[in-house]
């Protein structure tokens, strides 16, 4: 017998995610329509589990990169130069992904030029590249939360990083001026989770918006594939 579905939702949910040591910060919304409705946001102990909530996620934009290139000395990804490029001084804040081999344990970091906090994230990065399969990226897709917040700024960088409070502020200000609700996000006490990554995910979660609307913007409007199949692609 087949199985028959379960009741059709009069809403969607969307979802930007991101790693604070091993856990995924996690901020949704429900869609309908015009309507976007910010929901308390939630830590999540594995990218699974993000993957299995219920009612599922019709759009994830990860603060993680998605395809690799194979090895070191085969060159970069074309998305992390021109994200850099997009933001100027701000640039510095996107990082060289790892190659697919560095990612297996097969050659080790530091032949891939990477800075010791890119080093720091290889596990998170391992578990989304355990779960990505080309039939993913209709869900789920790579953000980066200065694009976002590039995009939230009316397409200028920010000024200020995110270690200091006078960015968290202007980081809030942008969130505020443009998301309605996202206070619920930005306000709620999460098991001790740092305000900033409270903030990039509220900024990815802007993006998800933006993919669902058919409205996203991508680095590079022709993407590179990997070897597995991937597109190597920025959203936001």
């Amino acid at each position: 017998m087949a199985r028959r579905p379960g009741p059709e939702l009069p809403y969607a949910v969307v979802a930007g995610v991101t790693p604070w040591g091993r856990k995924w910060v996690t901020a949704s919304a429900k869609v309908s329509g015009s309507n976007f409705a910010p929901e308390p946001p939630h830590l999540y102990s594995s990218f699974v589990e993000v993957l299995d909530e219920r009612p599922s996620f019709s759009v994830i934009v990860i603060n993680a990169p998605i395809g690799y290139v194979e090895r070191p000395g085969a060159g970069r990804r074309a998305c992390d130069h021109g994200a850099r490029v997009l933001l100027g001084a701000r640039g510095m804040t996107i990082h060289n992904a790892p190659t697919r081999t560095t990612l297996a344990g097969e050659t080790h970091w530091t032949e891939d030029h990477l800075d010791a906090v890119t080093a720091m994230m290889l596990p998170s990065y391992k578990e989304v590249a355990a779960e990505m399969f080309p039939y993913r990226q209709r869900t789920v897709y790579e953000g980066q939360p200065e694009l976002s917040f590039f995009q939230l700024n009316s397409d200028s960088p920010l000024l200020r990083s995110k270690r200091v409070e006078s960015g968290r502020d202007e980081r809030r200000a942008a969130l505020v001026h443009r998301v309605p609700g996202v206070e619920k996000i930005l306000n709620a006490e999460l098991e001790g989770t740092p305000k900033k990554h409270l903030y990039d995910a509220a900024a990815l979660l802007w993006s998800a918006r933006r993919v669902f609307g058919h409205a996203a913007k991508r680095i590079p409007e022709d993407a590179q594939w990997d070897s597995e199949g991937l597109r190597m692609e920025i959203v936001y």
